[in-house]
């Protein structure tokens, strides 16, 4: 489990995980339901994404989002 704190560490980790699947912004974005400038606007940590479409992005990738209490034991 990928501890993300920043909206920049987040692009990162959607990044990473869309080129080792061989997708490219465009690919993902349409299996996603987005637009080309959401998935660049993500993943470069843009702070005004909206949560759904980056909830739609992170499970076409096959990640999950998952909370905890700060300073609970994952």
């Amino acid at each position: 489990m990928k501890e993300i704190k920043t909206t920049q560490a987040l692009g990162q980790l959607i990044r990473e995980t869309r080129k080792s699947q061989g997708l490219t912004q465009e690919q993902l974005a349409s299996i996603s339901g987005t637009g080309r400038r959401f998935v660049l606007d993500l993943e470069s940590g843009k702070e005004s994404c909206h949560l759904n479409k980056a909830l739609k992005v992170l499970t076409m990738l096959g990640l999950e989002l998952y909370l905890r209490q700060k300073g609970e034991h994952a």
